[in-house]
């Protein structure tokens, strides 16, 4: 299914579509074309960002790009109509009127003057069911839009050129985006007292933060590039700051982060277990695999072995890879090992998995662990890559951390923490003698794993990696 309507014989209509998961609302980061652009069936015309990931959106026909209804930064609902096309440039169809931006509300209610159906979703992705709409939003947004542009034509009219216009405050409630009003909350400005420099009257980020900050020049507005780069985070919010603080409005990945978070740390009763072992071993394995021909053309770290390690772990205590059903009462064992990789991303911290980890060999453990982590620092992993996952691993080991207490990644079972490899002194056959030392930490859900189960897990996984020919025989 598309997701387009069609205005006129001439010129249709592209709305935003629901990418995966159910997802309400995804924020423009960048639009590709611009109006008088030229655009084929397939080609991207921009790149959003939802709670779950950089998504890119082609369009699905040919034509010339009439209008983009929103500009980038922007949230839109899904079903909002984004970018109009001119399908046949040259006719004499009359071209339809450009609608006002329009405002997402917070408020939904259930569709009456609609037949309930299936919301509209990007080719490539799952379908969810919706029986909800936005109510349009009440007010006087076309007067004012009016009154502003009677300004300007009236400026143009006495002076022959276009003359800098001071908009008053519209009558009645300011036209603004719910986390404009959100912003203008926080830093504590009365949006009747700001003036609108956005279309059609609309108060934008800039327009607050310069009431926020009158006698302060102006910031430059932030560059969204295409795609994300470690040291600058382009699709970062953009952030307040005053003398004394900094407020960092949270969206995207990271409000859904910090949604995700509370919600398991309230919802599943953590346990966390630690066992410091001597990975010497593995260390060496390493550095033989990476000499080795059939591991040709494939990133060999620690990391595999660590991944490989858990999975025969799982294997050995099956009922580890479960998760909760709270609304039947049920546990589900999963016969399956779909392995999440925590990756930190200028967007944040996502959890990407491994479909059907447990049926990989190394070299294909390895392809994927790889082509994992380049798809998440490009910003390219999908909604349905995230989904789906049983077991974690993360390691903060590559920041010089020793250890930590993960929280659980929603629906999961267990998440695996990896501290540094360092070289330590070690009691190692009788004898005090430097040896490269890690410290594990497994957290998991005490309602799917108990304290025994939970142990067997991680006792498994550090003597793989105290003797990785275990891989072998325990395989």
């Amino acid at each position: 299914m598309t997701t387009m309507t069609q205005t006129s014989a001439r010129f249709r209509e592209f709305k935003m579509p629901d990418v995966g998961e159910g997802l309400t609302e995804a924020e423009i980061l960048k639009w590709f074309v611009q109006p008088g652009d030229t655009v084929t069936d397939g080609q991207v015309v921009c790149e959003v960002e939802t709670a779950k990931a950089a998504v890119e959106l082609p369009i699905p026909f040919d034509g010339v790009v009439h209008e983009l209804r929103f500009s980038e930064g922007t949230t839109v609902d899904v079903g909002q109509v984004i970018i109009t096309v001119d399908v046949a440039p040259g006719s004499e169809d009359e071209a339809p009127v450009p609608a006002p931006a329009q405002e997402p509300v917070d408020e939904p209610v259930a569709a009456t003057d609609e037949p309930k159906g299936r919301t509209p979703v990007l080719v490539g992705y799952g379908v969810a069911e919706s029986s909800t709409k936005r109510r349009p939003r009440k007010g006087a947004a076309a007067p004012e839009a009016a009154a502003v542009a009677a300004a300007v034509q009236a400026e143009l009219n006495g002076h022959g050129s276009p003359a800098p216009v001071v908009a008053e405050a519209p009558v009645g409630r300011p036209l603004a985006k719910p986390p404009v009003r959100k912003l203008a909350k926080d830093l504590g400005i009365d949006l009747a007292t700001v003036v609108p420099t956005g279309k059609d009257g609309i108060i934008t980020r800039e327009d607050v933060h310069a009431a926020a900050a009158p006698a302060e020049a102006a910031a430059p507005a932030p560059v969204l590039a295409a795609e994300p780069v470690t040291a600058e985070p382009s699709a970062a919010p953009a952030p307040s700051t005053s003398a004394r603080e900094t407020r960092i409005p949270v969206k995207g990945v990271r409000k859904a982060i910090a949604q995700a978070m509370v919600g398991s740390a309230f919802t599943a009763p953590h346990v966390t277990e630690f066992v410091t072992v001597d990975v010497t071993r593995t260390m060496k394995l390493v550095a033989e695999l990476k000499e080795d021909k059939e591991m040709a053309g494939v990133r060999v770290n620690p990391l595999l072995i660590i991944a490989k390690a858990l999975l025969v772990a799982i294997k050995r205590n099956p009922e580890v890879n479960a998760a909760w059903d709270e609304a039947n009462q049920e546990i589900v064992q999963k016969h399956y090992v779909n392995l999440g990789i925590a990756a930190a991303t200028p967007r944040g911290l996502i959890v990407p998995n491994i479909k059907d980890a447990h049926d990989k060999t190394l070299p294909q453990l390895a392809a994927a662990l790889g082509e994992l982590v380049t798809t998440a620092r490009d910003g390219k992993t999908s909604p349905a890559a995230m989904a789906g996952g049983t077991v974690t691993i993360t390691n903060v080991g590559v920041f010089g951390v020793d250890t930590g207490t993960p929280i659980l990644n929603p629906g999961e079972s267990a998440i695996l923490a990896v501290g540094a490899i360092k070289l330590q002194p070690w009691v190692h056959k009788g004898k005090v003698k430097p040896r490269q030392v890690t410290t594990l930490a497994l957290s998991f859900d005490h309602r799917l794993v108990d304290g025994e189960l939970g142990s067997k897990v991680l006792a498994d996984v550090a003597a793989i990696l105290e003797q990785p020919k275990r891989l072998i025989t325990w395989a």
